[in-house]
């Protein structure tokens, strides 16, 4: 006698196949080939799609409440209602809160994950076989385990909700698809529902089914090992993330109460990171004004040699290159930043008895806007860390001044000249040494923009617009980016370019480009270009300027560094100027540059008041 079989209680957790069986055949082709053309537009052009995304992430968790209502009648009904209910009023919520949730889509990805992670938690302690609960269980905790690093990488939620929305709606839409042409081959008027009648199965049927249900059952196992090694090893990469990114310690928080007067030492403390020889190095907190000349604190490295000549020191202003914007990216916090290897002729400098003074910029180790090319934010910044360096116990600064910068640090070093006088009038600037400066800010984020898109540009770009945005009022992120692109953009600011992390920012921005440009507007334009232009140094410079790049420069083309010359020449500045065949962009500061020994001589000249070529403008 042949027993009837009963058809398992429907679960799961998509409504939608069940409201389309039984359908026509024909039905079945529409729903699927929409179906497969969403979700090939939101796994190819995840960016363009996104207001498709959001749409299809709330309409998906509303199927999703609905299923878990309506589904597995066995299962308590508060289970149902409460698991379901939720997904319902969070599926509501990202539909008919669009314009917020775009941003918060990351947020609400990852209490969705959470919650889903709970009730299948929960249907594994409940019911089901062995393998069913085994699956369910580590399902339930990979969702959960992804939601809360869904927290941590909110850039890259949203690119892989994409693809894991994109492949689930492609997979769906192929099955309609096939069901519809096996229901035309057969000549049916409608899809039958999946299972037999009871009375017609036949015990070959039944041999078939228990070897289905064993195979079943060593693929539920399979696809948990296969969940609990992605759970681990996303994990793992979070781990590793976040142990290579620099931990801001206590030193860089400010007292509740700070001095008012801009240039005052808060503390010093020893510097842990390599020290060079003959020298001690101590890091500083001091106030200083930010970009808007409001009051800010900031953090500096001070270089003393340990046996100098007697006297007033000369002093060295050291402004670095980038770094990134973020707090974690501050110089000061990294082990190398007092080496020759950071600040160039370093070692020479100290055999010379001069004081190095390297400042982070507000808003790196500090808590505050990074003044990223914004001029007057990054002169504040340097000529302040001179001023309270004077404060320090058994080091006397002389007034004597000379100003270095590579790349942004070059920007800095010529506004640090431009504003002394006014700012820092008991500072007497004797020169200023540009390595590969990026002087023009205008000039650059038009030569940046004319090429195609690619990923470290973006990032790039994102360092420049983020503090810009935050900066000036007038200045509105939304109108140079993509839309519904921030939290993408403002993530990449969080990431310095000597971290693991700054993977993530790569592989986001290279997902993004293969879409469509994370940057829409014309930087150069309105308020944005406006503001460029008013961070692009004009002097006037009474003192000589040193400027070296290489002709194999990578990052600012050296056409640029020679129309820059020419304009300071044309101005009437005293400029030598020297281009190095085959340097790149950080060749001209690094151990064994040919300039190096050019920037010492010259320095040592500017101190001393001695003659030494100065002027290249008239020859």
């Amino acid at each position: 006698m042949i027993r009837g079989g009963r058809r398992p209680p429907a679960t799961g957790w998509s409504v939608v196949p069940r409201l389309v069986r039984g359908a026509p055949p024909a039905v079945l082709v529409v729903v699927g080939a929409l179906s497969l053309l969403v979700g090939l537009l939101i796994v190819t052009r995840p960016l363009t799609s996104l207001v498709l995304l959001t749409v299809y992430v709330g309409l998906s968790a509303v199927f999703s409440g609905l299923a878990r209502i309506i589904a597995a009648p066995e299962t308590p009904l508060w289970s149902r209602l409460v698991f379901g209910g939720l997904w319902i009023a969070l599926g509501l919520a990202v539909l008919f809160g669009l314009g917020r949730t775009l941003e918060l889509l990351p947020e609400i990805i990852a209490v969705l994950l959470v919650l889903g992670g709970l009730a299948s938690i929960y249907d594994a302690a409940s019911r089901g076989s062995v393998s069913q609960r085994v699956l369910a269980g580590v399902w339930g905790g990979t969702q959960i385990a992804f939601g809360v690093l869904s927290y941590a990488w909110p850039d890259v939620t949203v690119l892989l909700v994409a693809v894991i929305f994109g492949v689930r709606t492609i997979v769906f839409g192929a099955t309609l698809l096939v069901r519809a042409v096996r229901a035309f081959v057969e000549g049916r008027r409608s899809v039958p529902a999946t299972g037999l009648p009871a009375a017609s199965v036949p015990a070959s049927t039944t041999r078939r089914r228990r070897a289905r249900a064993v195979w079943l059952a060593v693929g539920r196992y399979a696809l948990s090992a296969l969940l609990v090694v992605l759970a681990a090893g996303g994990w793992w990469a979070n781990s590793w993330f976040e142990d290579g990114a620099q931990v801001v310690d206590a030193f860089y928080d400010p007292p509740a109460i700070v001095p008012y007067d801009h240039g005052r030492l808060i503390r010093s403390d020893d510097f842990s990171g390599q020290k060079p020889a003959g020298a001690d190095v101590r890091r500083i907190l001091y106030t200083t004004r930010d970009a808007n000349g409001q009051p800010a604190v900031a953090s500096a490295l001070v270089i003393v040699p340990q046996d100098p000549p007697p006297g007033p020191r000369p002093v060295v202003v050291w402004n670095h290159g980038t770094t990134g914007v973020a707090r974690g990216c501050a110089p000061s916090l990294r082990d190398a930043s007092a080496t020759k290897w950071a600040i160039p002729g370093l070692d020479q400098a100290i055999a010379n008895g001069w004081v190095v003074v390297a400042s982070d910029y507000s808003g790196q180790g500090a808590p505050g806007v990074f003044p990223y090319l914004i001029g007057r934010g990054e002169a504040r910044s340097s000529l302040d860390a001179v001023i309270a360096a004077r404060e320090l116990d058994g080091i006397t600064l002389s007034s004597r001044t000379a100003v270095w910068g590579h790349s942004q640090g070059g920007h800095a070093a010529l506004w640090t000249s431009q504003i002394a006088d006014d700012y820092a009038p008991d500072l007497d600037v004797r020169g200023t040494a540009l390595l590969a400066p990026a002087a023009e800010p205008v000039a650059l984020a038009e030569e940046l923009t004319s090429g195609d898109a690619n990923a470290l540009l973006s990032i790039l770009i994102s360092w420049v617009l983020v503090p810009y945005a935050d900066t000036y009022d007038d200045v509105d992120l939304s109108r140079y980016i993509a839309p519904g692109s921030e939290a993408i953009v403002r993530e990449m600011t969080q990431r310095c370019p000597s971290e693991p992390g700054v993977i993530v920012s790569v592989a986001t921005a290279l997902g993004v480009s293969e879409d469509r440009p994370l940057f829409v507007g014309d930087l150069t334009a309105g308020a944005l270009g406006r503001r460029l232009e008013d961070n692009t140094p004009t002097g006037p410079w009474t003192q000589p300027i040193l400027v070296a790049w290489g002709d194999q420069d990578e990052v600012i083309p050296p056409h640029l560094q020679r129309e820059f010359v020419d304009r300071l020449c044309a101005e009437g500045n005293q400029v030598r100027s020297l281009e190095y065949r085959g340097y790149d962009h950080l060749r001209t500061l690094l151990p064994g540059s040919h300039f190096v020994p050019v920037l010492i001589e010259w320095t040592d000249a500017r101190f001393r008041h001695s003659d030494t070529h100065v002027d290249d403008c008239s020859g």
